[in-house]
Parts: C-alpha cells; structure tokens; sequence
C-alpha cells in the first residue's frame, strides 16, 4: 500500500513540473540524477513547487539557455572579465594592491634605461642637426653652445647662416640700458617673457653708449657725446666701431637703420640733424657719404622730434616732426626727401612713431584733466589723418591719475615697449599692434640682485645668430 502511494506522488510531481515547463519554456537537460536510496521518497514529504514571483509573472520570461545560447560569453565577460578571475588557496586572502611605480617597472622594457646606441646615432646626417637647431627658440641659443665645441662653432659655419635666414622670427626681442648700469645691456624676450642679461664688449673709448636703432639682428649705439658710431650683435657679442663720420656735427641727431638681406647682411646707417645735414654709412664699403641737401620744400630747422626713432618701411625711412606736425621721410634708393603735413590729435603729448606690417603708427599720451591714457593711433594713407585704434585699459590708466606722467618708446617694431615713468614710480607696458593686446611687462632685476631697474632708453631689434657687425 506504502509503494503505491508513493508512486502516485511521484505521477503528481512529474505532472507539477510539466506544466510548470509548459507555462515557462524548455528548461535545459538536467544533469543526470543520482541514483536516491528508496527510503528517502518513503520518508520525506514531497518537495513543493514554488511558484515564480509576480513581478515575473509574464509570458515574456523565459529561461536562459547558456548551453544552447551565443550569448554565453557576453553574459560570461560580464561575470568574470578575461585575465581577472583567480581560485583563492584556502586560508589564503584577497591579495593587497601594489604601488604604481611597482607595476609600471614590470611593464616597462629591460632596455628603458640603456643608452642610446651610438652606433646608430653617429649617422645622423650633419644638415639635420643644423636644420633642427636653426628653428630652436632664441632663448635655447645661450645654452646649447656649452654642449660641445662642434655646436659652438655653428655660429660661424655659412651652412647654418643660411638655416636661420630661412626661419621667420616674427616677433621682436628689446634691447634696454638701465640708469644704473648704462653699459651692462639688457635683453627683454617676449615669448618667453624673461629678462636676459649680457655684457657688451669694453667700449675703446670707455664711454657711455646708447642703443638709438636696429636693423637685421644688429643694433646700433652712439655714444653719449654723439661723436663716434658702433654696432654689434647682443646674442653673440659680435662688435664694431664704424670710422668716423667726415662731417662733425655735435648737436642732437636722429638715428636710422635699414638691412638688406639680398647683399648678404649688408646695411645702412643713417643720422639727421635738425639744421638739415645728414650723412649715410654703407658697410659694403666701410664709407660715410652724404648724396646731397634737402630740397628747398622742407622747412629749415628741422624740428624732429628727438625722443621718437625713426621707422622704416621698405626702403623709405620716416622721421617725426613738430613743427609743422606731420612726417619726413627719405627713400634709401632713389634719394629724394618728403614732407607729409598731418596734424596731431588733441590733447595729445609725448609720441612717437611705430611701424607694423607696413602700417605706420603713433603712440602717445592723451592728457585731459587729471586723466593720462596711453593710445595708439595709424596713420590714414588717403586723408593723412590719424585714426584711432586702441587704447589702454581704464583699469590701468587709474594707476596715473592726477599724476605727471613721462613716456618713452623703447621699441616701436609690431611690439611697442613703453614706459611709463613718474617721481615714484616706472611701469614697462607692451602692446601687440597685430592682436591689439596689451600686457605687462616684468620689472628688470640683474642676477644676484633683488633691486628694480630703472629703464633709460631701448630699441626693438629681431634676434638673428647669424648677423655679423
């Protein structure tokens, strides 16, 4: 009777689970059962079939058949992700995570810290070396010549002269004299806006000389008695004092330089009095000339104006007057003098000439009141008027309010330099003509030193390794 109960108990349950498989889908083969001793079915109850939860309740839900399934592996990733999933030893724990610099050194290569094979490196080709150091920034120049003596002597192989004279350094570098140290020169970068400080060769006359222009990486100094004439390369300390000038002439004098880069470095050098004498050096021929005398049309004196230096476009070399307020310029290659009658803006003191991509401009102090603002104005080629185009911040003209202010252009090529000077104080302000930006210069201290500068005087010159006095 007890084996008969059981088997119909056993019927029931079978019955129970298909038509659980009927209502939920094909379950996968089950693994072989083992084989149960006949007292257990006689002695406990039969299991009972629990039913799926009502959220589940869907004919939607099915069971997954990882067997039969591509997506064994999905689900498998999702689980257990390749390269990390280990078996733990009994009593062993979950081991600590290593430190960084551990796990970097193992994926690293053994040969990370080899040298580079000379073998390999000593068939470099030479031009390349050349070619790359050419197109180094400026700055870079002052330290790479201590590498080796090969790298020292670039400076005058003709084959790196001429890798530089293919690099176009757009933006200009400022060569400065401070009060305190009037022949120890010193040397403003822009890119990476620091000061550089390097001395000019001793003076044979032992006098006191002034940067007045500049012109293919040159500049050119006079010395304070306006008597004798020197150029020289601030990078590489190449120097030269010209002969002397076959007209003496003691007065103040305005200063101009052109290069031309077609005649292998050669340039020009040329000084206006305001009496109307004026002479030109060549230094293909280590000669002061002078072609001739103004033209009777421009008004004798010349009253130039001393402060601002002159600026060249092309051959042409224009030079400020007061009186009457316009410009004079004179062409390098055909001779000739002109005079351009363009009145000043009101209010308006202390300027000077400034030049950017051909364009000729005009910065000065705009006074009204107790208010001084600093502006910049270009130069109008069909009404010959000035038109304004920027000015400096309200913010930091606030600084000089009520204050009496003197200005001096210490470089008027794309980067204006200006400083701004009062009985207390002397601010250095650059403006960008091309980008119309203004920003602040940082105060010059000399090494080993911890004192401010007093910046005298200055001129704009772009920096070249090349060019020779």
């Amino acid at each position: 009777m007890l084996f008969v109960k059981g088997l119909a108990m056993l019927r029931q349950l079978i019955g129970q689970v298909q038509e659980l498989l009927d209502l939920y889908g094909t379950p996968p083969p089950p693994p072989p059962l083992a084989t149960v001793p006949t007292p257990y079915i006689f002695h406990h109850p039969p299991p009972k079939i629990l039913q799926p939860p009502p959220e589940l309740r869907d004919d939607r839900w099915c069971l997954v058949n990882l067997e039969d399934d591509s997506s064994e592996d999905d689900c498998y990733s999702l689980l257990m992700p390749a390269g990390k999933f280990k078996m733990l030893e009994p009593g062993i724990g979950r081991p600590s995570k290593r430190a960084r610099k551990d796990r970097t050194r193992e994926r690293s290569p053994e040969t990370s810290n080899e040298t580079m094979e000379s073998e390999i490196w000593k068939e470099f080709p030479e031009d390349l070396y050349e070619t790359v150091i050419a197109r180094l920034p400026v700055a870079a120049f002052f330290r790479f010549r201590s590498v080796c003596q090969k790298w020292n002597s670039l400076l005058t192989s003709n084959s790196f002269s001429v890798q530089c004279g293919q690099v176009t350094r757009a933006q200009p570098w400022f060569y400065t004299r401070t009060h305190e140290n009037v022949n120890t020169g010193a040397m403003y970068d822009p890119v990476s806006r620091k000061w550089h400080h390097l001395t000019v060769p001793v003076v044979p006359t032992k006098m006191i000389i002034l940067p007045v222009a500049s012109a293919g990486g040159l500049v050119c100094f006079l010395d304070i008695s306006h008597r004798s004439f020197y150029v020289c390369n601030p990078l590489t300390r190449s120097f030269r004092e010209l002969r002397a000038r076959s007209v003496k002439v003691w007065s103040r004098v305005v200063v101009g330089m052109t290069a031309n880069e077609k005649s292998g470095g050669a340039y020009q050098i040329m000084w206006v009095g305001s009496d109307g004498e004026y002479e030109i050096y060549d230094s293909r021929n280590n000669m002061w000339t002078r072609p001739g005398g103004m033209p009777a049309c421009i008004k004798l004196p010349l009253s130039l104006n001393f402060r601002s230096q002159p600026v060249t476009v092309g051959a042409c070399m224009y030079f400020l007057r007061s009186d009457p307020d316009g410009i004079v310029s004179y062409d390098m290659e055909t001779g000739i003098w002109k005079q351009f009658t363009v009145p000043a803006p009101v209010h308006l003191r202390e300027h000077m000439l400034a030049e950017c991509g051909g364009r000729i401009m005009l910065a000065g102090l705009l006074t009204k009141n107790a208010a001084t603002c600093v502006c910049v104005w270009e130069l109008q080629k069909m009404t010959l008027l000035w038109k304004e185009v920027d000015r400096m911040p309200n913010i930091w003209c606030l600084e000089f309010y009520g204050k009496p202010i003197k200005m001096s252009c210490l470089g008027n090529k794309t980067l204006l330099m200006l400083s701004l000077r009062s009985k207390m104080t002397n601010r250095l302000v650059g403006y960008d003509i091309t980008r119309k930006e203004w920003f602040k210069v940082p105060s010059c201290v000399f090494p080993h030193s911890r004192k401010r500068q007093w910046i005298a005087c200055g001129t704009a010159f772009h920096p070249c390794l090349t060019a020779k006095a």
